[in-house]
C-alpha cells in the first residue's frame, strides 16, 4: 500500500498532528473548478444528502452538498475554518434549527424518509443521529444518571433491571466501564476531560443511535486520550455509522474509510482517505493537504 512521509494508514497513534502531508502524485483538477470531485455515492447509504444549502440570514453557507454516510464507516470531514464542514455535520440531526435565521434547504434521507419534512419529530431524530461535541458536556449528575437519563426519557428501558444493563452495556462499549464501575454514584463532571468525552460516547449510544456525529471529539484532549477515543471509534464502526468533523488530517487518516474536503461552503473532495490523502484530484485539495493554505 502506497503511503507518504508523513500519513500512515494503520491504527498507530502519533503524537505529532499537525505536519504536512507530501503527497506523491500531483492533482488534475484546477482550483477553479468548484464542482465536487470524487464518489458521493456509495452502496446502501444509511443517510444520503442532495443539494442541501444552508443559509444564515440569507447569506448561503454550504452549497448545492450531494454526499452518502455509508453503513459503517467513518468518514471524516475536513477543510480550512469557516468552511462550512460543522454546518453539514449540524446538518444531520437538524441541530441548525436552534441557530435563529438558518434555512436548510434541499434532501437529506434517512430510512427512505426526509429528516427536513416538518412532520418529523426532532426528538427521536436526535436520538437516531446522535452528537458528540467538541468539549465534553456531561449533565451534571452522576455517571449512572448521565447514561440512564436518555433510556429513561426514551421509554427503552421497562424496568429498573433493564435501565442497570443498559448503563453498564453503554459504559463497556464506551470502555469506560472498568475505571467507573465503583463510583457510578459519583458526579459525571469529576472524571478527567479523556474519561468525560467517553462518557459523552456513551450517553450517546445509550439510546440505540444508527449514526454518531463527532464535532471535533479530541480537540480539547492530550494524546493519551485522543489515541482511547480514537480506538474506540474505530470499535464502535461495526455498529454505528460515524460522521467527524476534524482540523487534523492525522486523525483522518487513522480513523476514517472515506474523507470529504470541503472549502469555502463547497464539497471539494470526497474518496477513499488513503487516495484523497496520497493522491488527491483536485488542486485545492492538495493545496490543503501540504499546507499551502488552511
Amino acid at each position: 500500500m502506497e503511503q507518504t512521509e508523513d500519513i500512515k494508514f494503520t491504527n498507530a497513534k502519533k503524537a505529532s498532528i499537525d505536519d504536512p502531508v507530501e503527497v506523491k502524485h500531483r492533482a488534475t483538477v484546477s482550483r477553479e473548478d468548484r464542482s465536487t470531485v470524487g464518489e458521493i455515492r456509495v452502496d446502501s447509504p444509511r443517510m444520503s444528502c442532495t443539494d442541501v444549502n444552508v443559509y444564515y440570514s440569507g447569506q448561503r453557507a454550504i452549497k448545492d452538498i450531494n454526499l452518502d454516510i455509508g453503513n459503517n464507516e467513518i468518514i471524516a470531514m475536513i477543510g480550512p475554518s469557516g468552511c462550512g464542514k460543522t454546518t453539514f455535520l449540524r446538518c444531520l440531526n437538524r441541530m441548525n434549527d436552534t441557530i435563529k435565521g438558518c434555512e436548510v434547504t434541499g434532501s437529506i434521507m434517512m430510512d427512505d424518509y426526509e429528516i427536513n419534512s416538518r412532520e418529523i419529530d426532532v426528538v427521536p431524530l436526535r436520538a437516531q443521529v446522535g452528537m458528540v461535541f467538541q468539549k465534553p458536556n456531561p449533565f451534571p449528575k452522576s455517571i449512572w444518571e448521565n447514561i440512564a437519563f436518555g433510556p429513561r426519557i426514551h421509554g427503552l428501558a421497562q424496568d429498573k433491571t433493564e435501565l442497570e444493563e443498559i448503563v453498564v452495556t453503554s459504559l463497556q462499549k464506551a470502555g469506560l466501564w472498568d475505571e467507573v464501575k465503583d463510583r457510578l454514584d459519583q458526579p459525571g463532571t469529576g472524571l478527567s476531560g479523556g474519561q468525560q468525552q467517553r462518557l459523552c460516547i456513551a450517553r450517546t449510544i445509550a439510546v440505540n443511535p444508527e449514526v454518531i456525529l463527532m464535532d471535533e471529539p479530541c480537540s480539547a484532549l492530550d494524546p493519551i486520550a485522543t489515541a482511547v477515543v480514537e480506538d474506540l471509534m474505530d470499535q464502535l464502526r461495526e455498529n454505528f455509522s460515524i460522521a467527524i468533523v476534524t482540523h487534523s488530517m492525522q486523525q483522518a487518516a487513522r480513523v476514517s474509510q472515506r474523507t470529504a474536503y470541503f472549502h469555502l461552503g463547497d464539497l471539494i473532495e470526497v474518496g477513499i482517505t488513503e487516495e484523497v490523502f496520497t493522491k488527491p484530484k483536485h488542486q485545492l485539495t492538495e493545496d490543503y493537504i501540504t499546507g499551502r493554505f488552511g
